[in-house]
């Protein structure tokens, strides 16, 4: 147990190390709900069959500021004597003129390592952009006009691609730890357009690209029970970077008889967070509140996130076969 920590440990370090800033993925303050969202070696984990979804309001009192759905589907698989993991992602997210969708489907191996269950995930789909460049209002100043005209499609345009991603998972007991590289592929949206630039009498064809960049995350986390109480502390953290920018979040949360759960977290150079969630026979109501530490407190009170899920415990025993007896009576 010790060995793995530290190799976890030293991982983390090393994403720390790199500056790293992830676009393509949204920015969760439930990343402990949803592993699977930026792993997808966290698929299968435990013996629960898990439905979550969520949308994050980014930057409220901004205009057109980020706005993203998320939902994510997994259960455990065994298949004779292999174990493995299953899920769905799913993220729809608006930012200003833009507009992504991407969907994928996951897969996870599991093997026995260190006394604990080692994951390894492959998520494949398919990533799509669309630029509503027919919405771009320019200035009636001449110079401006003819300085973002060769930069900017002025007709709405979209494109899909590719997107594959992979990690490791590793858990034992109450405590967990992940690895991945999402698009680990670079998956590139090409866009083409067919622009007016004379009133209608000419037209240039232009391509245009986005780019989704490699993001390296670390997650991890564990359930720290105590004594002679019903409550339990839940720390957790997650780094990520796309080797531009790295962020770092720390949470901290406390839970009372697996039901009622209060935290606090931290996003460095971005906001503190509060959180709050309930969980009743199966069903997960949570609600977070970001308030920025950046210049953008200057400009918007916070952003709000709420998730909602049911969970399934599925029985993989021997005794369950739902065999049925037959009764004669005579």
């Amino acid at each position: 147990m010790i060995m793995a920590i530290r190799l976890l440990l030293t991982c983390m370090s090393i994403l720390v190390a790199l500056s790293a800033g992830a676009q393509t993925d949204a920015q969760l303050s439930h990343y402990f709900d949803v592993p699977s969202y930026y792993n997808p070696a966290a698929v299968g984990s435990g013996d629960m069959l898990k439905i979550r979804g969520g949308s994050r309001l980014q930057w409220v009192g901004v205009d057109n500021a980020p706005r993203t759905f998320i939902g994510v589907a997994e259960m455990p698989l065994r298949l004779g004597t292999r174990r493995l993991g299953v899920g769905a992602v799913l993220q729809q997210e608006s930012m200003g003129l833009f507009r992504n969708l991407n969907v994928g489907a996951q897969i996870g191996y599991k093997l026995k390592f260190l006394s604990g269950t080692l994951t390894l995930g492959l998520q494949g789909g398919l990533l799509e952009e669309r630029f509503n460049g027919s919405e771009i209002v320019l200035p009636d100043d001449d110079e401006y006009h003819q300085g973002v005209d060769e930069a900017l499609p002025m007709r709405d345009v979209s494109g899909m691609t590719l997107d594959l991603s992979g990690g490791l998972y590793f858990e034992r007991k109450s405590f967990w730890a992940g690895l991945s590289c999402m698009h680990f592929n670079s998956p590139t949206v090409t866009f083409a357009s067919d622009d007016d630039m004379s009133g209608g009498l000419e037209f240039h064809s232009r391509s245009y690209e986005y780019k989704a960049a490699p993001t390296l995350y670390f997650m991890a986390g564990c359930n720290i029970r105590i004594k002679n109480t019903l409550f339990e502390m839940i720390p957790s953290t997650m780094v990520k970077s796309d080797f531009t920018f790295t962020k770092i979040e720390l949470t901290g949360r406390l839970r009372y008889n697996r039901f009622l759960s209060i935290g606090i977290g931290y996003r460095n150079d971005d906001a503190v967070i509060g959180l709050l969630s309930v969980e009743y026979k199966g069903v997960y109501i949570g609600y977070s509140y970001d308030y920025p530490t950046s210049d953008i407190v200057k400009a918007s009170n916070g952003s709000h996130e709420i998730f909602a899920g049911y969970s399934l415990k599925l029985d993989f025993s021997e005794k369950n076969k739902h065999k049925q007896k037959s009764i004669r009576i005579m």
